[in-house]
């Protein structure tokens, strides 16, 4: 394959010019790196580069002007703003700037069009007046202030134009625009100097009249890059602009164009491919750059064109091992760096200069990448430190002075990122300061760290640069504003990929490919919305008004990436174009018309397939662990210490949660409480009950006492709560909901027990709390096995007593009753409670036989409705008019003991194993 560049060079040498006299001017400097690499391929004698620039570069070097930044020229803007506008009418820069940026695109597209700046103005103010009734007899303050906005319009533009060629800049189109004046000078002072324009498609007025005259002149030559089939079809969009310079030119009419190549209608091999969502296409080409390099080995003539360029760090991902010569040249985007998580979270805690941080944020900074190492002072790191304080103490928020209590030696670092931003100027000397102190850190181990570095020099760049623009402006005059505006500028920056530009694989955006041409080319996201881009008015200028002078609208925004599609597709053989078949309403629609466009044309063969994920049918499968002698041996020592009741329910609930809790010990996640656990709540409730109830044990209930009880649930409860809740708040929120309902169940559960006082019920309080532990005689297993476990209460009441087990939770009757002794250990959701209690009453029994009449069973704080104690019984059969047995006798123990032995000798049983179970 011959390239467009190649083509280029034959000629020039036909014209037998002198190369290294000649200025290149091409669309982007990537296609001068690839112009100035043929040229040294194609020349064989000895000589100096010709000069290679960019049209934008080129343009400036006309006139006396430098380009400035976006953000200064907003800067600079808002600087003439605020001079015009009435002060009553002057809004914040950070308002400004919304709607700033895009009068400057407007402004930009005005100059660089070279439109008559009094005619449009004026007429944009008399279209408003006419649609906002400017003769009416009653206007409001609005409508009056919308008007002269538009009347100021024309007054902004001189007076920002005259400002910035005062100061020798200028944003793009006030530059082409004064180039375009300079260009008369420009041509006496180069008369003997060749340009050569190439690989040009859509020009702006400007660069038509620059390029025109130096045609005319004859001190430049231009090489379009077109094909018959577009330039030979009148509705065809890829040849819109070279049709419309062939037609409108006055040099065409003499001469010809260079040139109109009939590449296109050449034999190709072109797939389309769909493929559903935006992780699928990128491990679609990954797949297919491997079959590629396997067939060819090389790929030095193929190029990934990414539509959506936010998918190139999927893209890098994907690309396959053997694949080692890569060209990427589009940058990575910094937003995407792990330094920008850190400053975004730095900026979210400054921006609400609270004297308290919210326990997640603090988490969050000291855990990060950057800041961790800092904490370390080879004995402790006080970042670990920090965050196992937050959640020990359980503190939702901190201050600074805490922290750096907590802190210890690395207080100044905790000063650092912590004290409060009180203006811009010390926010931005901060972040200054931060990024030297882990630049230090860095320093230590530099081959290590050299991309650390490397993001860290770039973001002292962004920081240099708002502190100059607010040195020289003073328009920052928050720290929100100051943020947008960083975000602003992180937006446009990228970290750029350092590597050899011409060798391997070249993956870009759809932009960098002008010029260029590649044997394979493989597009993604050739969708609508994304290619072509689709509808947009980012503009103040309205629709009709933009085709009245001439302005480009979205027809020829189209129009550009038209050609740019169609131009990679020229001299190409083998082209993969890949789509995405879950269109969405962020991520573009159906299928690009390009796509339909080349399938209507009929010149090639198109091939079309949809391709799919490849999906394994999953089964459920559950976890298995089978029983080592490691776990064995964990399993006796278990037995030694003694399996608690809930331990052993956890088991019949799912065997893999027992092996993770009491095999391998993995505790759940102590993480900070922001609202009340339910086992708070519950061990809140337990406590005061405890403290309410141990001075009485061995004492027959009296009114006094609960009376007593009742004045002092609020106090008790708020102790509890301080001590289990630790520096959690109750003072709103859900938490203070909680905090009420907690005393409420302690209040209905003493008036349930006062009313039974007065009703004439004798409760004696036997114990609380009580610890019981006892041996199993379990024959079958050579080692001791012992259950163990606390009885929340045992009392006395009316001659029976009583085992009770309390349950914040709501637990009706028919949970503590059972008819099958079998399903006590196999259903956990309907015999659990009754297994737990019935564990107690064994237990008890063991210890000190029973001589009275015992019942067992749940108190509900969710339902003390009617009697309140729900009594475990055997009941004879299922349904209504079952007998119900609700004394614990010994036949109940012994039925019991036989479905617990069964339930230990399966958890011994080294031949059964640990499988999960569907909770």
């Amino acid at each position: 394959m011959t390239s467009f560049i190649q083509d280029v060079i034959f000629d020039l040498q036909k014209r037998e010019l002198n190369i290294s006299q000649l200025t290149f001017i091409l669309p982007s400097k990537r296609a001068g790196t690839f112009l100035k690499h043929i040229l040294s391929e194609q020349i064989s004698v000895t000589m100096f580069a010709p000069e290679i620039i960019a049209i934008e570069e080129f343009v400036e070097s006309i006139c006396d002007i430098n380009y400035c930044t976006n953000t200064e020229a907003l800067f600079e803007f808002y600087q003439v703003y605020s001079n015009i506008t009435p002060k009553e009418q002057i809004e914040s820069f950070d308002t400004f700037s919304k709607w700033g940026q895009m009068l400057l695109q407007d402004y930009n597209e005005i100059d660089r069009y070279l439109i008559h700046t009094e005619h449009i103005f004026d007429y944009l103010k008399a279209i408003k007046d006419i649609n906002h009734w400017s003769l009416a007899e009653e206007q409001t303050d609005y409508i009056k202030n919308y008007i002269s906005f538009w009347h100021r319009l024309k007054s902004y533009y001189n007076e920002l134009k005259s400002e910035l060629i005062s100061k020798k800049k200028g944003y793009q189109g006030l530059v082409y625009r004064e180039a375009v004046d300079a260009l008369e000078h420009y041509i006496e002072s180069n008369k003997t100097k060749k340009h050569i324009f190439i690989g040009f498609n859509a020009l702006n007025k400007a660069e038509e009249i620059i390029i025109q005259e130096l045609l005319q002149q004859d001190l430049a030559l231009i090489y379009w890059d077109i094909d018959t089939t577009f330039i030979n079809n009148p509705i065809h969009d890829a040849g819109l602009f070279t049709r419309n310079h062939k037609a409108n030119w006055p040099y065409f009419k003499n001469q010809s164009l260079n040139w109109i190549t009939n590449h296109y209608t050449s034999e190709k091999n072109i797939q389309c491919i769909g493929i559903p969502k935006n992780v699928g296409q990128v491990k679609y080409i990954g797949e297919l750059l491997e079959e590629l390099h396997k067939n060819q080995k090389s790929l030095q003539n193929t190029a990934v064109v990414l539509g959506d360029e936010t998918l190139l760090m999927p893209l890098i991902n994907s690309i396959p091992e053997q694949i080692n010569a890569v060209n990427i040249t589009m940058g990575l985007p910094l937003k995407s760096v792990p330094l920008a998580s850190l400053f975004e979270e730095l900026f979210k805690i400054h921006k609400t200069h609270s004297l308290q941080f919210y326990h997640k944020d603090v988490t969050s900074i000291m855990s990060h990448q950057f800041i961790k190492p800092l904490f370390d002072d080879g004995i402790i790191n006080y970042a670990d430190f920090i965050v196992t304080h937050l959640q020990e103490t359980n503190s939702v928020v901190i201050t600074v002075d805490k922290l750096k209590h907590l802190a210890s030696s690395k207080a100044y670092l905790i000063d650092l990122l912590f004290t409060t931003w009180q203006n811009p100027n010390q926010a931005i000397e901060s972040c200054f300061k931060l990024i030297q102190i882990v630049k230090k850190q860095f320093d230590l181990n530099k081959d290590r760290n050299s991309l650390g570095l490397e993001y860290l020099y770039r973001f002292n760049e962004i920081f240099n640069e708002l502190h100059t623009l607010n040195a020289t402006y003073q328009h920052i005059d928050s720290i929100k504003m100051l943020h947008g505006l960083y975000k602003e500028l992180l937006k446009s920056e990228t970290l750029d990929f350092k590597g050899e530009p011409l060798q391997g694989l070249q993956i870009m955006g759809m932009l960098e490919s002008r010029v260029l041409d590649f044997e394979t080319v493989i597009i993604s996201s050739v969708n609508e919305g994304i290619l072509p881009a689709g509808k947009s008015n980012n503009s103040f200028i309205p629709f009709d008004v933009k085709l009245e002078n001439g302005l480009p609208t979205y027809k020829e925004k189209d129009a550009v990436y038209t050609y740019h599609f169609y131009r990679l597709l020229q001299r190409a053989k083998n082209i993969y174009i890949i789509y995405n078949t879950e269109p969405d309403v962020l991520n573009g629609g159906e299928k690009s018309r390009f796509i339909t466009q080349l399938d209507i044309e009929n010149i090639h063969h198109i091939q079309h397939k949809t391709v799919t994920p490849k999906v394994p049918s999953i089964t459920n499968a559950p976890k298995v662990v089978k029983k080592t002698d490691a776990i064995l041996t964990r399993i006796k020592e278990i037995a030694d210490k003694g399996f608690s009741p809930s331990s052993l329910t956890n088991y019949i609930r799912n065997p893999i949660d027992f092996y993770y809790e009491k095999i391998l010990k993995i505790a759940s996640f102590e993480e900070v409480e922001e609202t009340v656990a339910a086992n708070t709540l519950g061990s809140v409730i337990h406590q005061t009950l405890e403290d309410f109830y141990k001075p009485l044990i061995n004492k027959v209930l009296m009114k006094i006492h609960l009376e007593q009880m009742l004045a002092n649930i609020d106090k008790t409860v708020t102790q509890h709560f301080k001590t289990l809740y630790k520096e959690g708040d109750m003072s709103k929120g859900k938490n203070l909901i909680i905090f009420e309902i907690t005393k409420r169940y302690v209040h209905n559960f003493i008036k349930k027990e006062l009313e039974c006082v007065e009703a004439g019920d004798q409760i004696k309080i036997i114990s609380l709390e009580k610890e019981v532990n006892t041996t199993l005689l379990i024959p079958e297993l050579n080692f001791p096995v012992r259950l163990k476990g606390t009885v929340d209460r045992i009392d006395e009441c009316n001659g029976t007593l009583r085992i009770i087990d309390y349950k914040t939770g709501k637990v009706i009757q028919s949970k503590v009753e059972i008819v099958n002794w079998e399903d006590l250990t196999t259903d956990y959701d309907k015999y659990s409670k009754s297994f737990q209690v019935l564990a107690y009453a064994y237990m008890l029994n063991t210890e000190i036989p029973f001589t009275t009449p015992v019942e067992a069973g749940i108190i509900s704080f969710k339902n003390l409705q009617g009697d309140y104690f729900l009594k475990f019984a055997k009941k004879d059969k299922a349904g209504n008019g079952a007998t119900k047995d609700q004394v614990i006798s010994s036949e109940i123990l012994d039925a019991y003991f036989i479905e617990l032995k069964t339930l230990i000798l399966e958890i011994c049983n080294p031949e059964v194993d640990f499988v999960e179970k569907e909770v």
